[in-house]
Formats: C-alpha cells, structure tokens, sequence
C-alpha cells in the first residue's frame, strides 16, 4: 500500500530524514516511534503529500511521489494521493463553525462530489462507530478533547481512503479521552483498515500495531514486528526511547 524508499527531507540545513525506507502492506497497522524531534511527523506529511522532500521516492498505491513533483503542476496527482491518505492531526482542526454533521459532510459534498442526503446517512454511521450518534449538531467549542478527536477520526473516513495516518492522536488528551480514541483506533484496526500510527505510548503500540517502525534523528534504527520490537528491542536508542517512555 506504502512504499518509502531512501526518503532525505531538510528544512534549510537540516537535516531532518536521512535516507528513510519503509514498506506498509494493506490492512497493516504500523506504528512510528521514538525520540521527539525525530523525524515522525515529517514523514507522516510526506507520505500524503503536505511536505515536499529532497530525496527518494514514495508510492501510495499505484500513485508515486518524487522531489520532481510540482505543487501545480502536478495538482492531480496530490489530489489523489489526499483522496487515498487521510490524516488525523494533533490538534482535531475542526472548522469551528461548523457543526458535527456539517463537519463530517464538507469534503465529501464538495470535493467528491457526493449528494448531500448520502453524506449525511454515511456521517450518521461513522459518528455510530466511533461513539458520538448524540453530537451530530453540536459544535466543535461544545465537545471536549477526546470527542473533538473521534469526530476528527471520522471526518477523515468519510472520505473512504485506503490508508490513515494518525500523528499523535493521544498527545493532547487526558487519559481517559485517550483510553476513547484509542478504542476508536483499535476498531478500526479489527476492521482492516490500513493505518500508520506515530505514538509514544507503548501500551497502545503493543496492543494494536502489528509492525513498529523507530526513527531517532531522522533514520530508521528499528523495524520489525511489534511483539519483537517492543519487548527485545535491539539498537541502543529503541531501548532508551523505551525505558523513558514507560
């Protein structure tokens, strides 16, 4: 489904992705971690397009992004890429104006195209899945973090796309808004959906990833099955990253 090759991302003259590969197979759940300041979230962006990059190559499917790749030039080629990526933020970006169900309809009404009342049923059961069926004309100012986070989770699925990706959905979120999202998560990967995840939370990695990925400044140390990678991790940074995040 994702295929990272040799991936080099620099802001000015630094260097935040040396040489980054990963592959992700469809209905595989893989989860990103290590240090802050690593280069997680930066690659998350340049899998979908939002950060353009200065070496290697992504593939999305049968889509392919390159340093080459022109904002407008190759407008089509991103708009695919975005149709096929959705992405959970830290931070929800909910249009504050906007109610829950207006929310969950804005992109599939006006950028897929879909009629209005098939909007509307398929937010209807998205906000089923992941708890909310109550919050449909709440407002975002109404709702609390974690809530705020699992309408964010289902308006990104209302698109339908092939792969999610979560940047810290958690991070901002007490615990026990987190235990909610997490949950969500965790259907979703019952469900087959194909997510990468970046997190520092073992716990969750443990129980729902089925391959970790660690990068600590900005190169991949560690990578393999999660049970492995988690409870015998090998390279000393994995073992550091561990022991301070438990």
């Amino acid at each position: 489904m994702i295929s990272v090759r040799d991936l080099v991302k620099r802001f000015g003259r630094s260097e935040v992705l040396s040489g980054v590969s990963l592959d992700v197979a469809p209905g595989e759940v893989r989860a990103i971690m290590g240090p802050s300041g690593g280069g997680k979230s930066t690659l998350l962006r340049c899998l979908n397009g939002l950060e353009r990059f200065e070496g290697g190559a992504i593939a999305v499917g049968g889509d392919r992004l390159t340093p080459e790749v022109h904002t407008r030039r190759d407008a089509a080629l991103l708009r695919r890429i975005r149709r096929r990526v959705g992405f959970v933020f830290q931070q929800f970006h909910l249009f504050p104006h906007l109610t829950v169900l207006e929310n969950l309809i804005e992109a599939p009404v006006h950028v897929l195209g879909l009629e209005r009342e098939r909007a509307v049923a398929r937010a209807r059961q998205l906000l089923e899945r992941v708890g909310l069926p109550h919050k449909l004309e709440a407002l975002p100012r109404q709702l609390s973090g974690g809530q705020q986070q699992r309408v964010a989770i289902a308006r990104a699925l209302a698109m339908e796309p092939e792969v999610m990706l979560f940047d810290e959905p958690t991070s901002a979120l007490d615990p026990a808004a987190a235990a909610g999202v997490q949950a969500v998560i965790a259907e979703l990967a019952r469900g087959g959906q194909t997510m990468v995840v970046v997190t520092h939370s073992v716990a969750f990695a443990t129980a729902t990833a089925a391959q970790v990925t660690v990068l600590s400044e900005g190169r991949v140390v560690e990578s393999g099955p999660a049970a492995q990678t988690l409870r015998a991790p090998r390279h000393p940074s994995t073992r550091a990253f561990l022991a301070a995040a438990r």
